[in-house]
């Protein structure tokens, strides 16, 4: 079961992760300026072709590394619906790492470790597989695209 963990999206409204429970879920710390940015795209083909099976995308911009995320909420918005039609919900600008993480992140992180069991969130589009029970959450990492997303995700629906 998903634990209560409030959640702003980017537009201001308020949510709750428990909002999303019966749902598989991807969440994806984000930023507009990355080399891995493009995989926005390769995002929002999997929210297509899956929702209607059960699927959500949550994207968590982030600009802890390098700076790449430096934009206001509306800036971010403009980019990802512009430049990749990005219909998935997107959030407000987080921390992942460090004394601000947010709580969705360190439930992420305690629940999926990274390599040798370290929890910090290396990079940006850092992923988050969740079960629709809440129970299986698996970690991939940024250079994984849409072939190990897509096999990842199959798993879960």
């Amino acid at each position: 079961m998903l634990p209560s963990i409030p959640l702003k999206r980017i537009d201001g409204s308020l949510e709750n992760l428990q909002d999303y429970a019966g749902k598989a879920l991807l969440i994806v710390n984000v930023a507009s300026k990355c080399g891995f940015t493009s995989q926005y795209r390769d995002l929002q083909k999997l929210y297509e072709e899956n929702k209607a099976k059960g699927l959500e995308i949550l994207g968590f911009p982030c600009n802890q590394f390098g700076a790449q995320e430096p934009g206001s909420a509306e800036e971010i918005q403009n980019f990802c619906s512009t430049n990749y039609g990005v219909t998935f919900p997107m959030f407000e600008k987080v921390d992942v790492n460090g004394a601000a993480t947010h709580p969705l992140y360190t439930f992420l992180k305690d629940q999926a470790p990274g390599i040798l069991g370290t929890t910090g969130i290396k990079w940006n589009f850092t992923k988050f597989l969740v079960s629709k029970d809440g129970q299986s959450i698996t970690r991939l990492a940024s250079a994984d695209g849409e072939g190990k997303m897509a096999e990842a995700i199959k798993t879960l629906l």
